[in-house]
């Protein structure tokens, strides 16, 4: 009896899609950038009065290109910022209208849309878990884009070189000594937001339905 009906429409996500794609392309600069400067640190070489953290709590005056460091670090937090909410908004809104394309709840609650970033060891595989969950309610017997493993391979591999970097001035200090491991850390942060803008394009893909142009649709309370 009820074959006329149409579907239920879906959230629109291309407007969330360009601007997580717009956040991941500036993180991405912001971490080429980091290295850049990393890379000039150290073939200025370490200065006579030796690190910016003298130790005991004491610090020394920073020369010009350290203090452009700093800000080029500053400027990366900034980014990484707007990285985590555009990225999330955007994951968000497809995980509902993959709810809505396969008419069954997702198998992630959704506090783990957030939670799964930050609880320790569940942050190793939940956010690609519910990333894969979205495609296969999305685009069901259709391969997994290879772009998901990438990023999630280079974003441990980022998340792994961040480790115990400390304090600006300690990551100049380590630049001046020993730069090939934060250059590693650095391009697989790159690696990762290039790999980042291919998964935002094919999942918001793998959504658009024949025919379809989005229409606005008020959003809900998201399923409980």
């Amino acid at each position: 009896m009820n074959e006329h009906l149409a579907p239920p429409s879906l959230y629109p996500v291309r407007g969330a899609a360009r601007c997580a794609i717009a956040a991941l392309a500036l993180a991405g600069a912001a971490w080429t950038a980091r290295g850049l400067w990393q890379i000039r640190l150290a073939a200025s070489g370490m200065p006579a009065s030796g690190p910016p953290d003298q130790g005991d709590g004491r610090h020394r005056p920073l020369n010009a290109l350290e203090n452009d460091y700093h800000l080029v670090s500053a400027l990366g937090v900034v980014a990484a910022v707007l990285c985590v909410i555009t990225f999330l908004a955007w994951l968000w809104r497809v995980r509902d209208n993959a709810r809505i394309l396969s008419g069954q709840p997702p198998r992630h609650a959704w506090p783990w849309v957030y939670a799964g970033w930050l609880v320790p060891v569940a942050n190793l595989w939940i956010p690609r878990a519910v990333v894969v969950d979205i495609h296969r309610a999305s685009a069901p017997g259709q391969r997994l884009p290879r772009a998901v493993n990438w990023w999630w391979g280079l974003w441990l591999a980022g998340l792994l070189g961040e480790v115990g970097l400390g304090t600006t001035d300690q990551v100049i200090a380590r630049a001046y000594r020993d730069v090939p491991p934060l250059l590693a850390g650095d391009a697989a942060v790159l690696g990762a937001a290039l790999a980042g803008i291919l998964v935002v394009r094919a999942l918001t893909a793998a959504q658009r339905r024949p025919g379809s142009t989005e229409p606005p649709r008020q959003a809900t309370t998201p399923p409980r």
